[in-house]
């Protein structure tokens, strides 16, 4: 039973880490990077559709973001859609058979407030982590209650949960750390 309920949270604790790690590619940093828009959602064929699953993106330079819709019909619905992303600050520039957007340089105030989002969003993941951790913890003491766990089960199944939690704050830790060093370096 210990066992299982540390695998339940660690599976959640790597989902939390897993999400934080796809909102942090998402995030500009002023090179291109297909992650800035591969998850926008798209309205083509009346369902809104993410932009990875209607084209292909590439960057075939350092500063920008080609987007090839495999039915040129969607370009208007595409361009719309990041228009409309008022976070990113892109504008995509569509010639008929592509679109390419030129990623600019960031201010040292559009940095700014790029860090503030990633810790933003960092928190929200540690929030995960936590609410994992609570979980695990919360399971055990009703079992406990119940004579299906020892006290010494319990209190090593806090110990483990403690542990566990340290590991995946120190990668988020890393993680967040890096997306704000390559900010603050471009």
């Amino acid at each position: 039973m210990n066992t299982q309920l540390l695998k339940q949270a660690e599976e959640k604790m790597k989902a939390a880490l897993d999400h934080l790690k796809g909102e942090l590619t998402g995030v500009r940093s002023g090179r291109a990077n297909a992650g800035l828009v591969d998850s926008i959602k798209v309205n083509v064929y009346g369902q809104e559709t993410p932009l990875k699953a209607i084209a292909t993106i590439s960057t075939p330079d350092a500063k920008t973001i080609q987007i090839q819709p495999w039915d040129a019909s969607n370009l208007a619905s595409i361009e719309k859609a990041i228009s409309s992303k008022e976070t990113l600050g892109l504008n995509p520039n569509n010639d008929g058979h592509v679109i390419r957007i030129n990623v600019p340089p960031m201010s040292e105030e559009t940095r700014t407030q790029m860090v503030k989002l990633i810790h933003e969003k960092a928190e929200t993941a540690t929030i995960s982590l936590r609410n994992a951790r609570h979980e695990a913890i919360n399971d055990a003491k009703v079992a406990e209650k119940d004579k299906l766990l020892s006290q010494d089960d319990l209190s090593r199944l806090e110990k483990d949960a403690n542990a566990l939690i340290d590991t995946y704050q120190k990668q988020m830790h890393e993680l967040t750390s890096a997306k704000e060093i390559e900010l603050m370096q471009t």
